[in-house]
């Protein structure tokens, strides 16, 4: 390690544990010590299953005699006030038949007639509206969990916890269904999630279990349990306990879903119409209740939604989510490593059937993935088809073994083999230990992890390893990390991400963000957010090659949810080469430093109109740049939702001016949280094309889905002389229809 990076570091562990004595027992933020009543339970609480008949009405209303009868718990307010009452009585209780669990929740509001809900489209963004949320771990490890979410429209949300319970991975999609109800007091719902849609560990008789609600116009949230503003709902070690859960009937754990694909399109301007006409097949099998084997034949993913565009004014690729259903069951066991975030990804699964943006045809791939014991498996393997820009196929695949040790801790490896191109003797492989704690102090959190990473393909040569580790304190008053990644010069996994190999990475973030228990001035602030992130890079010889601190000495979010921010960001970059940031302007080899300011604001989503406006300012390399970010909703009604987004880089450099236009709007027309139209179009003036991605999805039953997708591409100058005219760039149109059979 350098010594600026070993300096950088020590610096780091001492604020840590500095935030550790300012965070102990004395309570820094209430001033007092806990009582007895305040304290946190050590016993966790509990609500038991009831049994319900098969067959219950499904209407969101609560109005079936079993519910009367079932157990009920209730919600403590976590925001604006720790463990106040909440301000509408949250009432919840669980039914579970042989096949499925059924949550109801009755949500009172002293003024229904405000509550915030404008989605009602299925995957919506529920946490800018009224909605509840339910987290489910179904293996009690307080590591792993499922979530769903429903507003009061009855529209549909479900993810997976990822990044130990930090996060959420909300491209997963499972069979699940939810009704919603106003009522005079205010809203009700009921989500029945089939037992088939989940995995569990056999015989467990309780499991993780927590529930939140979010009341949005008085920015309040309640939970269940762990209702502590140090904790996200996902934290699955601070959940409750669901009691007596029932031995559940699998059937044979056999899923088929056929799927077929029609349509076609017109691939380049004069080019014929070329039909797309096949069929794939995905099935699944379940090994017990806690292992699940994955089959797809002749993969489509013709429903999966089109990328956004993006600016890019660094010189490395951008990161793009994963959105295909196939590789997104089991994601959360794929993840490796803590700190790693998009600087290193071992396995990145967009690599396989993806390449420079075009798709390259599955023929077959499987899948194994579960959780026996405290162990958490999964194993991945697909052939893509040989094509006319690749000479042959390719197979490739992952394996990773992670075991659960301590209360929260886990110690793992991953191995990844094949390549996309085809080159050969392609492999990766390394181990990540984490140790992480909720109850530090009695209440806080904190992890540490380290991790190791090593591979090889043919043609490499230089350093092929790469390790690093975290420290990481995410409490709610104290936010502090500090990170160290190295990373060697020829560490290029195959099917993994990295976009800048051969350097040393150092980070360290500390963010203070105190909440004021009277008004500042005029203002009624919620909580203050003052912020310090510092990175700073190095080749591996130790020469810095680019810094960056970014400072925000205001960032303050009012009762109202509105939001105003302001940064400065100190920047450094060393170019070993020269850099072609636009067409036509290419900065020179050398040392720039620079600063960098921000000013932002936000309205609250809990209007019928909201959106963000930034502006960055100030130095960039050898000129100026002005970057203007907007994006901004309508909900005009439950029925039509209008978003606008928008970006405008104009650079003054020496060396020439550039702007960077990049403009989307997307139309939602919600006929129902089963039935929805959704129409996105882009444009950026580097490609000169508008592309519109229209889709309809139409749930026609839980289990079946039929989607109609349109392509279309114009284009608006010549890509050579810049010329203007509009001309056909390309079109596609195609219906896809799929329908899961249980058994």
């Amino acid at each position: 390690m350098i010594v600026r990076a070993s300096h950088f570091l020590t610096l780091a562990l001492l604020a840590m544990v500095r935030a550790f004595v300012l965070s102990a027992p004395s309570s820094a933020q209430s001033g007092h010590k806990l009582s007895k009543e305040e304290a946190p339970a050590n016993v966790r609480p509990h609500l038991r299953v009831s049994s319900a008949p098969r067959g219950i009405r499904l209407d969101g209303r609560l109005d079936d005699p079993a519910w009367e009868a079932a157990d009920s718990v209730e919600l403590t307010q976590v925001e604006p006030h720790e463990r106040a009452a909440s301000t509408g009585r949250t009432v919840v209780r669980v039914l579970a038949t042989p096949e499925a669990i059924i949550v109801g929740i009755r949500a009172a509001d002293p003024e229904p007639g405000r509550i915030v809900a404008f989605a009602r489209q299925r995957d919506a963004s529920l946490s800018d509206e009224d909605n509840v949320k339910i987290v489910l771990d179904t293996y009690g490890d307080g590591r792993s969990g499922y979530v769903f979410a429903v507003n009061p429209n009855g529209a549909r949300y479900d993810a997976l916890v990822s990044d130990r319970g930090e996060s959420e991975n909300e491209n997963w999609d499972a069979i699940w269904e939810a009704a919603a109800a106003r009522t005079p007091t205010g809203w009700s719902t009921e989500i029945e999630i089939p037992i088939k849609s989940l995995m569990f560990r056999h015989g467990l008789p309780a499991w993780g279990f927590n529930v939140e609600r979010r009341i949005q116009r008085l920015q309040e949230t309640d939970r269940w349990a762990g209702a502590v503003q140090d904790a996200e709902v996902t934290s699955m070690g601070r959940s409750g306990l669901l009691t007596d859960v029932p031995p559940f009937d699998l059937g044979l754990g056999l899923t088929v879903r056929p799927a077929v694909v029609f349509g076609g399109g017109v691939a380049a301007p004069g080019a014929g119409w070329r039909s797309h006409d096949e069929a794939s097949l995905d099935a699944t099998q379940r090994i017990g209740a806690n292992t699940l084997a994955s089959l797809t034949v002749n993969t489509d993913f013709a429903e999966t939604e089109v990328d956004t565009r993006q600016t890019n004014l660094t010189r490395f690729p951008l990161f793009f989510p994963e959105k295909r259903t196939f590789f997104l069951q089991g994601a959360d066991i794929f993840d490796f490593g803590l700190g790693l975030s998009e600087d290193v990804v071992p396995f990145f699964s967009r690599r396989i059937g993806l390449l420079n943006g075009r798709q390259i045809p599955i023929d077959v791939g499987g899948k194994v993935d579960g959780r026996i014991g405290g162990t958490n498996f999964g194993a991945l393997v697909v052939r893509t088809e040989r094509t006319d820009t690749l000479p042959t196929g390719s197979t490739m695949g992952v394996v990773r073994v992670k075991q659960n040790v301590l209360r929260e801790s886990s110690i793992g490896m991953i191995a990844t083999f094949g390549d996309p191109l085809g080159r050969g003797n392609a492999w990766l492989a390394g181990p990540d230990l984490t140790y992480q704690t909720s109850h530090l102090f009695g209440d806080k959190n904190f992890l540490a992890g380290v991790w190791g990473l090593a591979m090889d393909r043919q043609g490499l040569a230089g350093d092929r390893s790469a390790w690093g580790g975290k420290l990481d304190y995410p409490n709610d008053l104290w936010d502090i990390a500090a990170t160290y990644k190295r990373l060697g010069d020829a560490f290029q996994p195959s099917l993994g991400f990295v976009p800048r190999p051969g350097v040393q990475i150092a980070t360290l973030s500390i963010d203070y963000q105190p909440r004021p228990s009277h008004p500042i001035g005029p203002l009624h602030v919620r909580q203050m957010f003052h912020e310090f992130e510092a990175a700073y890079v190095a080749g591996l010889d130790g020469g810095w090659q680019s810094y960056e601190v970014f400072m925000a000495p205001v960032n303050w979010r009012l009762e109202s949810g509105d939001r105003f921010e302001f940064n400065a960001v100190p920047t450094g970059e060393r170019l070993g080469e020269p850099f072609e940031i636009a067409n036509g302007v290419t900065i020179p080899t050398g040392s720039y430093h620079w600063n960098r300011f921000r000013l932002e604001g936000e309205l609250a989503s809990k209007r019928r109109f909201s959106g963000q406006l930034t502006w960055w300012f100030g130095g960039f390399y050898t000129g100026k740049l002005d970057e203007l970010e907007l994006s901004a909703i309508w909900n005009a009604s439950a029925l039509v939702i209008v978003e606008l987004t928008g970006t405008r880089n104009v650079g003054r450099l020496r060396e020439g001016r550039f702007t960077q236009d990049l403009v989307g709007t997307r139309l939602r027309l919600n006929v129902s949280p089963d039935l929805q139209l959704n129409s996105f179009v882009q444009y950026d003036n580097e490609s000169h094309e508008v592309g519109t991605n229209t889709r309809l999805r139409w749930t026609f039953v839980p289990a079946g889905d039929l989607f109609l997708v349109y392509n279309h591409i114009v284009r608006t100058a010549d890509p050579i002389t810049g010329a203007r005219r509009w001309a056909f760039e390309s079109n596609q149109l195609l219906v896809k229809l799929q329908y899961a059979l249980r058994y």
